[in-house]
């Protein structure tokens, strides 16, 4: 396909420097680019947005009974912009929300939630037809009792589901009903595919001329320069040396890491750190093809809730939120006053730095498909299918249940992106850049459509999908999941 450079829209041309390729840091570059910003991006690793797992796009937050309104209906609007942005990363299927007798919720407590959230859909629909992502509003959730899943458990499967209940069949017929309460929720909350984000963003910051990624590139000193206008210096190292770039605007958008950018830049900043797995199994018969099944519990205990997403060619990945499955002891750490930077223990630094030991790796995933088999008994037989998605998500302050976060801002001319949800990236671009036209370092006509990248859009699916295997191919996971 021939790639068109976009070309970029302001007058006004600062440099700036996103320290992190993440989602956050990607997202901002991007952008940022467009409005016709000279961007540096830079990534330690070999490419970009390779951070914790994500394969759940939370259109309304219904995997989180702790959280706000207010958060779910945030957390609404940001799927609804990612996938207007990155067209090509959704796996499109139902979510189906579940309550288990050993829970002490009730199915009824969701409802008065689902309402709000549809009624804030439809009324994002009626604003602009464009941001109907999650199909008519009208059919935004859809309850079924135990007699309606005992007649579904008796239809054929379909090996394409078009309507709702087809999507519920193989629910019916391979869940252990009597283990849980009703009604199920089904709603519609897809799946997001991570690597066809990651491939989207590359072909992305291709087109844009003024937008320079360095890989392998880690950033060992910033500086506040004197002087009437704020600037800041940058030194990092790649594999060609030690360099040095000053520019205009720093953001720091190192995830898990931002505390040591913080350090550098003498800011303290209260923030927590958390490390999590999901696990990779095959399931030789998954009879069917499945919605995303959550069965609800509480974090942390041996019932925390259970999660079980699906990917093409029997792969599924597993969450289970207790402490032998997603969680870990210790994986919980807070910063302190003399650092910015939590620090995980040992082991679990080993992993982000080095990686698993097999045996490690065997036990969890043994133990995820034993607590997703206690309500799915023919689950009981999948296999380990590739190493665990894995990595240290960053929470702002002291709210380890905060899911809707953001940005913020310091010292001149420095930002800290502080996401902790994968499509809340897009809107702490939107807040940077605000940031950055108050300060007069983007002429006023360099908005842009901020809802839309231009340089995300057009590119053609099966491009999108060819680097998503690539990239699946280099982090060592199965094809399956860049499906």
């Amino acid at each position: 396909m021939q790639m068109h450079p976009v070309t970029a829209t302001s007058s006004v041309s600062p440099l700036v420097a996103v320290v992190g390729g993440g989602i956050a840091g990607s997202a901002a570059a991007l952008k940022l680019a467009e409005l016709g910003a000279k961007v540096s991006l830079f990534e330690a690793g070999p490419s970009l947005v390779n951070g914790p797992p994500a394969c759940h796009l939370h259109a309304g937050g219904n995997l989180y009974r702790e959280i706000s309104d207010e958060q779910c209906l945030k957390l609404l609007e940001q799927s609804i912009h990612t996938l207007r942005v990155f067209p090509h990363a959704v796996n499109q299927r139902p979510t189906v929300i579940s309550v288990p007798l050993n829970d002490p919720g009730e199915p009824e407590a969701l409802l008065p939630r689902l309402r709000k959230v549809q009624a804030h859909y439809a009324a994002l629909i009626e604003q602009d037809p464009a941001n109907q992502k999650l199909g008519p509003a009208e059919d935004y959730y859809r309850l079924y009792s135990r007699e309606q899943l005992e007649a579904l458990a008796k239809q054929e499967l379909v090996a394409q589901p078009q309507s709702p209940d087809e999507w519920m069949i193989p629910v019916a017929k391979n869940l252990d009903l009597s283990a849980f309460k009703f009604p199920f929720v089904q709603v519609q909350e897809y799946g997001l595919s991570l690597l066809r984000i990651a491939a989207t963003v590359k072909l992305a910051s291709e087109r844009l001329p003024n937008c320079q990624v360095f890989t392998q590139s880690k950033v060992t000193h910033i500086e506040l320069l004197p002087g009437a206008t704020p600037r800041w210096r940058v030194d990092y190292s790649s594999p060609q040396g030690s360099h040095s770039i000053e520019v205009d605007y720093l953001i720091n958008a190192c995830g898990y890491r931002s505390g040591s950018i913080d350090d550098m830049a003498k800011l303290s900043r209260s923030r927590m750190v958390e490390f999590k797995a999901a696990y990779l199994a095959t399931w030789p018969n998954p009879q069917g093809r499945w919605p995303e099944l959550i069965v609800h519990g509480e974090r942390g205990t041996p019932n925390g809730m259970a999660q079980l997403t699906p990917y093409p060619d029997g792969l599924f990945q597993l969450h289970g939120m207790t402490d032998t499955v997603t969680l870990f002891k210790g994986g919980l750490v807070s910063s302190s006053e003399s650092s910015a930077q939590p620090e995980l223990d040992a082991s679990l630094s080993r992993k982000l730095t080095q990686g698993w030991q097999a045996e490690e790796v065997e036990q969890r995933t043994a133990e995820a498909v034993k607590h997703m088999s206690r309500y799915l008994p023919s689950f009981s037989n999948a296999k380990v299918a590739g190493r665990p998605l894995f990595g240290a998500q960053q929470i702002p302050g002291s709210d380890p249940s905060l899911r809707a976060a953001s940005v913020s801002f310091d010292k001149a001319h420095y930002a800290r992106t502080e996401i902790v949800k994968f499509s809340s990236a897009l809107s702490a671009a939107e807040q940077i850049i605000e940031n950055i036209r108050e300060l007069g370092l983007l002429s006023p006509a360099a908005c842009g459509d901020l809802n839309t990248l231009q340089s995300t859009q057009g590119l053609a699916y099966q491009q999108v999908l060819t680097l998503a295997e690539q990239l699946a191919e280099q982090r060592n996971y199965p094809l399956s999941l860049a499906r």
